[in-house]
C-alpha cells in the first residue's frame, strides 16, 4: 500500500527549475509535518526541507535554503518543493517523507512514511 506519492521529477540544465509533488494516498496526512530528503548515488539520504501540520513553519538545509521552497495545501493533502536555481550537486532521488511530529523534524527516523521517490538529475 502506497501512502505517499512523489512526481514531477526529471532533467534539467544547471540553473534551470523543477517542481516536486508529494500527494497522499489511501489515508490523510494533513495532521502530519511533511518532509523532503534526498539520496545522491554513493552518499547517504539528507534532509531537504520540512515544513510543520499547519504549514506555518518551515525549515530548510543550508545547502538549498535560498533556492528551494517548500508549500504544502492541506486541502489536496499535498505538498510541494520549488526548486530554483538548481545545481549539478542536486542530483539525487528525492523523497516525500511524513511525520507525527507536528512541530517538524530535520531527522529521518522521526518520519514514519515514505514515499518511492522520484529521481532529479541537474546537468553541467
Amino acid at each position: 500500500q502506497v501512502h505517499l506519492v512523489e512526481s514531477g521529477g526529471g532533467l534539467v540544465q544547471a540553473g534551470g527549475s523543477l517542481r516536486l509533488s508529494c500527494e497522499a494516498s489511501g489515508r490523510s496526512f494533513r495532521a502530519y509535518s511533511k518532509g523532503w530528503f534526498r539520496q545522491a548515488s554513493g552518499k547517504e539520504r539528507e534532509f531537504v526541507a520540512g515544513v510543520d501540520w499547519t504549514g506555518t513553519s518551515k525549515f530548510y538545509a543550508d545547502s538549498v535554503k535560498g533556492r528551494f521552497t517548500l508549500s504544502r495545501n492541506n486541502v489536496m493533502d499535498t505538498v510541494y518543493l520549488q526548486m530554483d536555481y538548481l545545481k549539478p550537486e542536486d542530483t539525487a532521488i528525492y523523497y516525500c517523507a511524513a511525520s507525527d511530529e507536528g512541530e517538524g523534524t530535520r531527522r529521518s527516523d522521526e518520519y514514519s512514511f515514505w514515499g518511492r521517490g522520484t529521481q532529479v538529475t541537474v546537468s553541467s
